[in-house]
């Protein structure tokens, strides 16, 4: 194995030890921002839901401008919006450079887009069943969490599977402004130096998390999916 990469990868066999750092980095950021993002987003989402016009508790003024609120931040390109918030960054986190850093543009970022997504997640609810519950009696919380996300949460799975796979990429983004991880090996290391063998694996490494997360995320959608 040790010949294979001194023969064929000769920057990646003396960099091992950096490659798993970066591996590790981009977790952290992954799943970091995924948490914090994640319980956000699905925040923003289920308001989106139930307060748009018909919704369990519609504000159409709350509505539109959570709606614009949204809009705004998934319209600016992540790598502008590195820039534009890293005074926020050093405050909450002392630093705008390094992993740790990288995760609160990271978050800002990932917020509308999951937030999006899960709005068009509950938004398939059959409003029959919503309607049921209501004449049952349910409060809104109840129909919320009993309605809206036990009834949406294959879907939204699937959603959080995109949102995951999309914020690998960003975390590849933060990494060439140095945010670390993967996407800091794979073009400030490889591309930049011309080390095309620490590009190509950075890439590998990527693409694998991602096929797991897919694995993972597909399986969890299947068993959660209640007509299957």
């Amino acid at each position: 194995m040790s010949s294979f990469l001194t023969q064929y990868l000769p920057n990646v066999s003396q960099m091992v030890p950096d490659f798993i750092q970066a591996t590790l980095e981009t977790i952290y950021m992954t799943g970091i921002t995924a948490l914090i993002g994640g319980i956000l987003g699905l925040i923003v989402g289920v308001l989106l839901v139930i307060t748009e016009s018909g919704g369990i508790v519609e504000s159409k003024t709350f509505y539109n401008v959570l709606d614009k609120i949204v809009n705004l931040f998934r319209s600016i390109p992540f790598i502008i919006l590195l820039a534009v918030i890293s005074p926020f960054t050093r405050i909450i986190v002392g630093t705008s450079i390094g992993t740790t850093a990288a995760i609160v543009p990271l978050v800002v970022a990932v917020i509308p887009f999951y937030a999006r997504q899960v709005q068009n997640a509950l938004l398939d609810v059959d409003y029959g069943i919503i309607e049921a519950a209501k004449a049952m009696g349910s409060s809104n919380l109840s129909i919320i969490f009993r309605v809206y996300l036990k009834e949406g949460l294959p879907k939204i799975i699937r959603s959080s599977v995109v949102t995951l796979i999309s914020l690998i990429s960003l975390t590849a983004m933060a990494g060439t402004v140095g945010g670390g991880g993967l996407g800091n090996l794979a073009v400030i290391v490889g591309y930049q130096r011309f080390e095309n063998d620490v590009t190509i694996v950075s890439l590998i490494l990527i693409l694998l998390l991602i096929f797991i997360i897919q694995i993972i995320g597909d399986l969890l959608a299947k068993w959660t999916d209640h007509e299957n």
